[in-house]
């Protein structure tokens, strides 16, 4: 097994452990964890993350507020970012440079994010752990609601740059 599984699959348990998460959320990212953000699949390939539709995560038209659908989707991506930077030598730095969305329809209840480009992601940071230079990748996340439909879709390009 190389370094690289070894540390992906130690942050799997963390983000797929529902207590060991929420005390991550709840020291690093609190917005997230107060939102009530979870993962709810986490692996080499997809990272799927649910943000419900509350009081907390509202907007003045009753429905979940941008922000909050943009939190989930970034972590769906984000989190298989994590997985293949978590504990290497040297440490890389993770960086989002650019974001774009789509909406499509009003999220009304609990909206699930998808990002399906794990071994992309694995494959870029590789990069930049071999050539030492930056390395960007534009990653997509589609969010759906309990209906299946298609709320949102947001595109994410992150920057990762291993330290010296």
């Amino acid at each position: 097994m190389s370094t690289t599984e070894y540390n992906s699959n130690a942050f799997f348990l963390i983000a797929n452990n529902p207590f060991k998460f929420r005390l991550f959320l709840l020291s690093k990212l609190p917005a997230a964890y107060i939102a009530g953000i979870r993962i709810k699949e986490c692996n080499d390939e997809v990272c799927s993350v649910s943000v419900p539709y509350k009081w907390l995560t509202q907007n003045p038209f009753r429905s979940t507020y941008f922000a909050c659908l943009s939190m989930a989707a970034e972590m769906s991506t984000g989190a298989l970012a994590m997985a293949n930077v978590y504990k290497r030598k040297p440490s890389a730095s993770m960086l989002i440079t650019s974001v774009d969305s789509k909406y499509y329809k009003k999220a009304i209840g609990k909206t699930i994010f998808t990002c399906k480009e794990g071994e992309a992601m694995k494959q870029t940071i590789n990069e930049a752990y071999e050539t030492s230079t930056p390395q960007t990748i534009r990653v997509k996340s589609e969010g759906y609601n309990q209906q299946n439909e298609l709320v949102a879709e947001f595109w994410f390009t992150w920057s990762f740059k291993v330290k010296q």
